[in-house]
């Protein structure tokens, strides 16, 4: 009878013994969790004033969620996608959301990132748009004329794309290098003859100017995903971090929506847009937030392809390198 006294006084405690280990080792893991976020700053890249990133900058949506993990945010605003790619190889940057061809060019120039979701499908993200009154009526017609387009940016692959369907190149055209904020003046005063561009700018200019649209994604049957990136150093030292910047990526998103008019109309105000503007922009954003599926995955591998046919990149990619899913399948879970 001592005996199994003794034998059930000692399995207890090891029992306890073994459960103070686990909490022991829970409590190292969480005091770890919470050093390794101590003093961390996540810089947020954003661009445009109309897209989900600007709207969360202005509500303090990320502000709100990383607060409550010690954590602060940081926004830097870019012109366009490549700078975006710049700032990430340099380490000033950790998340941010581009065009499809930004990413294509930050791989060639061996930039450290993972495209961690899809956010459009982009087929009616670019335009190429013509100034009221001009007398191009078809792609054909851009033989011999100065277009505007930034370097780099998902509208510059979609204006070679666009070239080859009407079965010229880049030598049947001038091109003009401009960011947004040039192109749109040059449009303006005929410096240039056409701008290939993306949204919100494409919208805006067609609303205010009577310009046109030539030619859009959804006209030529081009698919060209939007994605947003991460730092790959970022991901691996705040997996958690990056899983919670996708979730509240995701909130944000359905905000617009499910409250179309109430997001139109708080960004025209503070924009000083015409709301019809506003609205037609977000209508054509077609937002999503997904893994980089096959279909996905396959048109991006497709534009890296032209572009390295077309000479715009040196090296041929494997893009599917710098596809990493498992953070926005996290992020997309059921609680």
């Amino acid at each position: 009878m001592m005996k199994l006294k003794r034998k059930t006084i000692a399995a207890g405690l090891m029992a306890l013994l073994t459960m103070m280990i686990v909490l022991s080792g829970c409590s190292s893991e969480e005091k770890t969790n919470a050093q390794q976020k101590k003093g961390v700053t996540v810089n947020i890249g954003v661009q445009g004033s109309t897209g989900v990133l600007p709207y969360a900058r202005e509500t303090k949506a990320f502000e709100r969620a990383f607060k409550k993990e010690g954590v602060k945010v940081k926004w830097n605003e870019f012109s366009s996608g490549p700078p975006h790619f710049e700032a990430l190889a340099s380490g000033r940057l950790d998340f941010g959301a581009t065009g499809g061809t930004p990413l294509i060019a930050g791989q060639s120039g061996n930039v450290d990132f993972k495209a961690i979701a899809v956010t459009t499908d982009g087929k009616k993200g670019n335009s190429i748009i013509i100034p009221k009154g001009s007398k191009i009526k078809e792609l054909r017609d851009l033989k011999g004329k100065k277009i505007a387009v930034a370097k780099g940016s998902s509208a510059y692959n979609f204006l070679y794309m666009a070239l080859d369907q009407a079965g010229l190149s880049d030598k049947d055209i001038k091109v003009v290098q401009l960011q947004p904020d040039e192109a749109r003046p040059a449009l303006d005063n005929g410096s240039v003859d056409a701008w290939s561009t993306w949204e919100p700018y494409a919208t805006t200019a067609i609303f205010q100017t009577g310009a046109k649209s030539l030619a859009d994604g959804e006209d030529l049957n081009i698919n060209a995903p939007s994605f947003l990136v991460a730092r790959t150093q970022f991901t691996k030292n705040h997996p958690d971090l990056t899983v919670l910047f996708l979730k509240t990526y995701e909130r944000v998103m359905k905000q617009f929506i499910d409250n179309p008019d109430k997001v139109s109309s708080e960004i025209a105000k503070r924009e000083k847009l015409d709301p019809k503007i506003v609205s037609t922009v977000l209508k054509r954003s077609n937002l999503i937030l997904s893994p980089a599926t096959p279909e996905f995955a396959k048109a991006h591998q497709e534009q890296a392809d032209f572009l390295y046919k077309a000479g715009g990149i040196k090296k041929k990619l494997d893009t599917s390198k710098v596809i990493e899913n498992k953070f926005v399948e996290k992020a997309l879970e059921k609680e």
